[in-house]
């Protein structure tokens, strides 16, 4: 005897798949539940991708809740598991991105005060440390946006390899460093200070100047470069 199999979006009528409506009617036809049965397009045993997308809102209450959920929440729903999960996740990023100005490219930064802007939203209530860069063309505008960790930054979590990576990948003229304090302490600590000048020396080899590090905290944050550290 055979099992039974998993239900997609081909098992419903063709006037009903969600792919077809889409293209008929337009996105802004379809509910929430239809478009994501488009990104998740495969069921469970028993039910299909509509139920299974109907399941996961009806999991959360609405689509927003899913937003701050994390891949190993989302995965617990019956029918998603953890690749499906990423598929939603990565979904909801980037219709977030779409109005977020962090990653608007272009935008000029010539001053600390607007460095911390192009990442606030990304630091603000973050328990660990994030570290970003910000890299730059030749006229100080910003070409991208990129995370390099998570966690207290040592060496073994912020290498100049993996820095530099980033910034040769986004070719940035040049690049500005944020990390926040969860603590809210804005002085920077004797790591800080030495990770600083190895990314500053390896930004000088590379021809990538470092013209800042940032530390950001709820009330406020403090320029490296200000301090002459750089």
């Amino acid at each position: 005897m055979t099992g039974e199999r998993s239900y997609t979006v081909r098992d419903l009528p063709l006037s009903d798949r969600p792919r077809e409506r889409l293209l008929r009617l337009g996105p802004e036809s379809l509910s929430t539940a239809e478009l994501l049965a488009i990104i998740i397009n495969t069921g469970t045993q028993g039910d299909s991708v509509l139920m299974t997308s109907q399941k996961l809102l009806s999991e959360f209450g609405n689509l927003q809740n899913i937003v701050p959920a994390s891949i190993e929440q989302i995965s617990r729903v019956k029918g998603i598991g953890k690749a499906k999960a990423i598929q939603i996740k990565a979904a909801l990023e980037l219709a977030r991105r779409i109005d977020d100005p962090d990653y608007k490219q272009g935008k000029l930064v010539q001053t600390p005060d607007e460095a911390v802007k192009s990442v606030q939203s990304k630091l603000k209530g973050k328990k660990k440390e994030h570290f970003y860069i910000i890299c730059l063309n030749t006229r100080n505008r910003v070409n991208d946006t990129r995370q390099v960790s998570i966690g207290n930054l040592d060496s073994s979590l912020v290498h100049p390899r993996e820095v530099f990576r980033e910034a040769i990948s986004c070719l940035a003229a040049s690049v500005i460093f944020v990390h926040n304090h969860p603590s809210g302490d804005l002085e920077p600590s004797a790591d800080d200070i030495n990770l600083t000048k190895r990314l500053a020396e390896a930004g000088e080899l590379l021809g990538i100047p470092v013209l800042d590090h940032i530390i950001v905290g709820d009330k406020g944050y403090t320029s490296l470069k200000s301090r002459n550290l750089i």
